[in-house]
C-alpha cells in the first residue's frame, strides 16, 4: 500500500512539472529537467 502511494505521490508531483514546463517554454530544457527531477526526489 505505502508503495502505491508513494507512486501516486510521485507522478503528480512530475505531473505538475511538465506542465509547468509546457507553461513556461522559454526556459531552457535543462532547467526544467533538473526541476523536476528536484521536484520529485524532494
Amino acid at each position: 500500500m505505502r508503495t502505491i502511494l508513494l507512486l501516486t505521490i510521485s507522478n503528480i508531483f512530475m505531473t505538475f512539472a511538465w506542465y509547468g514546463h509546457l507553461k513556461y517554454r522559454s526556459e531552457a530544457l535543462w532547467k526544467v529537467i533538473l526541476a523536476s527531477w528536484g521536484i520529485a526526489f524532494f
